[in-house]
């Protein structure tokens, strides 16, 4: 884990107070002050996960921002608890007037944390009204290239542990009823302009997940390294996709023409 000295958060602070002006805001009060709500998901008898947090938030600067919303585990569905988890947060973001929110969930793990991205990443939410959802983290199926070097447009393609929703896209949420399917898989369905930090710095911990429809997948990923490993590779394979598939096809070439000479 990069853990960041005083110094570059207190860069942070000028940056984003230097966005704040700009945009006609108040001077923010911590480096994260761009966000109205920083709310985390946590389940009422994960107390371990929340200790971790908590030294995770503190090591960003978030230690006195985040919000714990603790919740009882669905009794017949986890993905519909999931998705109510994450309603919650943002309807008490809306009945707070927050414009921006984060959601985290409790697994959350930081890893190569940098102030110039972050601060990038908030001046790119402060210009731009188009973005519906920003993420710190996440897998996705394709990605491009924007005029801020540390943000991605994203063709998003799973997780939720990490990310920002502007209040107009969180009543679009709201208004959308429960269709049985997992609140990623909703958000797939719903895509539009989704964006992510570049490099991404907020993962998924290596803990056990909760979520009992998904423990083989879940199995899977521990025996691959991990979601920290798996989100790097995804987002290193999309960066250089071209590079990727020429390297693949000389080889298979050279492999192509070794045989026939044999």
């Amino acid at each position: 884990m990069e853990l960041r000295p005083s110094g570059e958060i207190c860069e942070l602070n000028r940056v984003v107070s230097t966005v704040k002006k700009e945009t006609g805001a108040s001077s923010p009060s911590n480096p994260w002050a761009f966000f109205d709500k920083i709310y985390c998901i946590s389940l009422e008898d994960r107390g371990d996960r929340r200790k971790e947090a908590r030294v995770q938030f503190g090591n960003v600067g978030l230690a006195d921002r985040v919000e714990f919303v603790i919740v009882k585990k669905h009794p017949a569905d986890n993905e519909q608890g999931i998705h109510e988890s994450h309603m919650i947060c943002m309807r008490k973001g809306i009945h707070a007037a927050a414009r921006t929110m984060i959601i985290f969930e409790d697994d959350i793990v930081f890893d190569r944390f940098s102030v110039k991205v972050l601060a990038d990443c908030v001046r790119f939410l402060s210009t731009t009204s188009s973005w519906k959802l920003f993420f710190f983290g996440c897998l996705c199926s394709g990605s491009q290239r924007t005029e801020n070097a540390s943000v991605l447009k994203v063709r998003y393609r799973s997780l939720t542990h990490a990310y920002v929703v502007q209040r107009r896209f969180a009543e679009t949420l709201l208004s959308t009823p429960w269709r049985n399917i997992p609140y990623d898989a909703l958000l797939c369905t719903l895509a539009g302009d989704y964006y992510a930090a570049y490099p991404s710095f907020a993962f998924q911990s290596n803990s056990r997940t909760d979520n009992m429809r998904n423990r083989k997948v879940d199995r899977f990923r521990r025996l691959c390294g991990g979601l920290l490993i798996i989100q790097k590779m995804n987002e290193r394979y999309h960066r250089n996709r071209l590079a990727v598939i020429g390297i693949h096809f000389f080889l298979i070439m050279l492999l192509l023409l070794l045989l026939a000479r044999s």
